[in-house]
């Protein structure tokens, strides 16, 4: 990149702040106080996060009687609940490609249930008045290749045969510029209802609240240590107190699991996100975008972007950073150097926009397992249950994942536990140096597949035959 391109693309990065705009807002709630001393409860939930917060939730209007305890280890949404995009999706799978890939029998069963968590969120925003900034303004998947454009027609024939393209419609060049005006724009695919926008933060800190008014009994800064048995229970230990519960479930994710065995399932990759400041009526105009549809390009290293309430841009995505060691840490949710790309990228997409500035760029810890969609589990003799491995795709999956826990709780045989995808755990991740070195190769493939007209070399379809390929 020549120096005065450089200048030219960071020179809007020269006031941002390295922290997530969603939680940098002024009406942030207090947190709870931390847990000091012993409690007792029928249901503990661990994790204030999209999956602890509906889990803790649904009990409740499960059974109002039901004494249910949450504890978070810092403050309910400050993780990866807090920092993502804000897409809200249906898909259960990580898109209908993996699903039908993974469950063929089951995926329109999976497609049906999907819709229906979809509809229930947008219910209990209404019900419990999740001021979330929710829009179900749908999805355009936009192919910047020919290649591309190419494979999201021949895939949208494919949905049609399966009878399952209901509600998406695929755009050529000029209608999908006719939607949002990128010159790199050569076709789309648009899902009209399958997914929503939204606040992530605000969604968060609003299901505590509901939890709240419902009797949740919720501690934050209090990290859930150690897990054991304890008479006909299970005890939980914490800094500076403990609880005893008849049931637990563990809405954890990326971070280490009470239960060891979970862990070597998921492992973190680091997603990156810049902000623009908000966007001029004059400059809003010149992309079109009237109608505010959350966007994602088709490349294996794809970027995510949306409008925000007060008409800023997020612009997502693309790095996808795997630590070493798969630790999970603070120094990493910074990286300059991604967001010097993500900024090149962007006014590659919109160059209509130069002159914009960032105010924001952070990063998060997202838990990816093998089969890039979440699994299920029970532990300690049905008394503990887990979901994690969402891949990105938790902030409409959490809540399905809430009810398959507290149904596993409840010892219910129902149309979510009876479920292969539930049933069914993913190939758990190797041992370093194994697992960093397959990650890293499988990214240069991926990369090397983006600049080779999407031709996968033979290590993805290898992959691709283990069930462990990925392609979005």
């Amino acid at each position: 990149m020549a120096p005065s391109a450089m200048s030219r693309w960071t020179k809007s990065l020269s006031d941002v702040q390295p922290v997530p705009y969603w939680l940098d807002d002024p009406g942030k709630p207090h947190p709870e106080p931390a847990l000091t001393g012993a409690e007792t409860c029928d249901l503990l939930v661990v994790g204030g996060g999209y999956s602890g917060l509906w889990t803790a939730l649904i009990a409740k209007e499960r059974d109002p009687q039901r004494e249910v305890v949450l504890l978070e280890g810092r403050e309910a949404g400050w993780a990866a609940s807090g920092r993502n995009g804000g897409f809200c999706a249906a898909s259960l799978t990580h898109g209908l490609s993996n699903g039908l890939t993974r469950w063929p029998d089951e995926i329109r069963r999976l497609q049906e249930l999907g819709a229906r968590n979809l509809d229930e969120i947008e219910r209990a925003v209404a019900r419990h008045d999740l001021d979330c900034d929710f829009e179900r303004t749908g999805e355009i998947d936009v192919a910047t290749e020919p290649y591309q454009a190419r494979e999201l027609r021949n895939w949208h024939e494919e949905m049609k045969r399966a009878g399952l393209a209901d509600g998406v419609e695929f755009l050529d060049t000029e209608a999908v510029r006719e939607q949002v005006a990128s010159p790199t724009f050569r076709a789309g695919l648009h899902d009209r209802r399958g997914v929503a926008l939204l606040n992530p933060a605000k969604l968060a800190w609003n299901l505590k609240r509901a939890c709240l008014r419902l009797g949740v009994r919720v501690y934050e800064h209090t990290p859930a240590l150690t897990l054991k048995p304890y008479g006909a229970g299970m005890a939980v230990r914490t800094p500076y107190g403990s609880v005893r519960a008849r049931k637990v479930a563990l809405g954890t994710n990326i971070f280490p699991n009470l239960v060891r065995r979970v862990r070597a399932y998921t492992v973190p990759v680091y997603d990156y996100a810049l902000m623009t400041e908000p966007l001029t009526a004059d400059r809003l105009a010149s992309i079109g975008w009237k109608n505010r549809q959350g966007l994602g390009d088709s490349a294996n290293r794809f970027h995510y972007f949306r409008l925000s309430a007060d008409n800023r841009i997020l612009w997502g995505g693309y790095d996808a950073i795997y630590p070493y060691g798969g630790r999970v840490r603070a120094e990493y949710d910074d990286r300059p150097e991604t967001y010097a790309k993500l900024a090149e990228h962007f006014f590659t997409c919109f160059p209509q926009l130069e002159g914009v500035r960032f105010t924001h760029a952070w990063g998060g810890a997202i838990d990816t397992c093998s089969r890039f969609s979440a699994f299920y589990g029970t532990a300690h003799h049905g008394k503990v249950a887990y979901a994690a491995g969402y891949t990105g795709l938790g902030v409409g999956a959490t809540r399905f994942g809430a009810e398959v826990m507290l149904d596993l709780l409840a010892g219910q045989t129902t149309e979510r536990t009876s479920l292969d995808m539930v049933r069914r755990k993913p190939l758990p991740f190797p041992p370093e140096p194994f697992a960093w070195t397959g990650i890293a190769l499988t990214k240069w493939s991926l990369a090397r597949a983006d600049a080779h007209g999407g031709r996968r070399n033979l290590w993805l379809r290898t992959m691709d035959r283990l069930g462990l390929g990925f392609d979005s």
